[in-house]
């Protein structure tokens, strides 16, 4: 006999998250999925705290927006996926005032999703998908072994448009935060 497994929506998973045995893990919930994901190298964590330092530097008293870090984020239109950008940015008019205790019911304005050794590029294209789909303007995955960022949105069509910018490159915050620009060489140095 098959034995389905639990489906976990944003709820169930906030419960989940919070029992003593899951305090030290990090988690997402993916279409009902929880996934369990490694703790982050220092790389890693170092490039998440340089995007956030970047985006508070932009706008150090959050007139446009919130920046965040491994907060999580859904949509109200779909309970079953809890993401956790490593670092984010969301728009002022689309952000809660008092800021939020639980998870943010809006996908982030930029989401940035740094490839981890174990993360496929396959895997971080579908959540990059997710993101755009639910209301992200620019999905940033930051690839540290190739010195380079694929900035993912989403065009006219609604067909998502990949660009790999190189190590030699800015970003650029587009019409989300007009006048931001991270030269990459100052990521990966």
């Amino acid at each position: 006999m098959r034995v389905k497994a639990r489906v976990y929506d944003v709820d169930s998973f906030w419960e989940f998250v919070h029992r003593p045995e899951n305090a030290d893990k990090h988690l997402e919930l993916l279409d009902g999925e929880i996934i369990e994901m490694p703790a982050p190298g220092e790389e890693h964590g170092f490039l998440a705290g340089l995007f956030y330092h970047h985006f508070l530097l932009f706008d150090p008293e959050r007139k446009m927006g919130v920046p965040t870090v491994e907060s999580g984020y859904y949509t109200l239109d779909d309970h079953y996926t809890v993401l956790a950008p490593d670092a984010a940015f969301r728009l002022r008019e689309r952000a809660d005032a008092p800021l939020n205790k639980r998870w943010v019911s809006t996908m982030p304005d930029i989401a940035v999703e740094i490839k981890s050794p174990k993360d496929s590029l396959a895997q971080m294209r579908r959540k990059a998908a997710i993101y755009l789909r639910h209301g992200a303007q620019l999905v940033w995955i930051v690839i540290p072994d190739k010195k380079n960022v694929e900035v993912c949105r989403l065009d006219d069509n609604g067909s998502i448009q990949n660009e790999v910018i190189n190590a030699d490159d800015s970003l650029s915050g587009e019409s989300v935060l007009p006048g931001f620009e991270l030269e990459l060489s100052s990521l990966f140095n």
